[in-house]
């Protein structure tokens, strides 16, 4: 069983006693990655993990402490998933093309954004991620305390909105009915003005979210 007093990524990749070790911490990762993906996080455990990858879940032990290992490494490999250009100078621009990818990212892992919120990870990628926004902000008259809080603003910001997002598209019908309602009724103009506008607008959701994190984004530059 490893040691679980120290972030995985500062532990040896296998237990080095017991039989030798057939699988890698990138396949383990890969196949918890699977399992969240089709099942949702609830599905993530020693045993699914296991199936997935047509092994028993005692032998997982020898890689991984337990489920919590499974989450860091699952949150940290979609942070390698990005591809970030080189800073152009233009930093708000810069960091809503991070906040941009991070969305695909929260977008093709429904699970992410929560686990994003609840228990940031900083592992080898995450890590590059950071050092990607220490570059868009090498200037910025910002201390080391302020810049970090710029960061983790930043994936906090993105998730709330990949989670609202999927909220609202997975009841959009109620949201509008029960909204239409109050707007008939007369008693709360600046809701009937909302819906007004949102009909007339030809935004599209992406144009309005790129608008909303520049918006964001530029407050926290400042």
């Amino acid at each position: 069983m490893t040691d679980d007093s120290q972030p995985i990524w500062l532990r040896p990749e296998r237990a080095a006693t017991g039989r030798p070790a057939v699988r890698s911490r990138a396949e383990i990762t890969a196949a918890a990655v699977t399992v969240a993906d089709r099942g949702g996080l609830e599905s993530v455990s020693m045993r699914n993990v296991a199936l997935e990858l047509g092994t028993g879940a005692a032998s997982l032990y020898r890689y991984v402490a337990g489920r919590d290992d499974l989450l860091d490494l699952m949150v940290d490999a979609t942070a390698g998933e990005l591809r970030l250009e080189p800073p152009t100078g233009d930093r708000t621009g810069d960091l809503v093309a991070v906040a941009e990818q991070l969305y695909a990212a929260m977008t093709r892992h429904p699970w992410l954004p929560e686990l994003v919120l609840i228990r940031p990870v900083l592992g080898p990628n995450a890590v590059g991620v950071l050092d990607h926004v220490l570059d868009v902000l090498s200037d910025h008259p910002g201390d080391g305390a302020a810049k970090l809080q710029i960061y983790a603003l930043l994936n906090a910001v993105v998730a709330t909105f990949a989670l609202n997002e999927r909220a609202a598209s997975d009841s959009p019908a109620r949201a509008v009915a029960y909204l239409s309602h109050v707007a008939a009724t007369g008693d709360k103009p600046r809701v009937t003005d909302l819906l007004e506008d949102l009909a007339a607008s030809d935004r599209t959701p992406e144009e309005r979210r790129t608008e909303a994190l520049t918006s964001i984004l530029s407050g926290l530059l400042r």
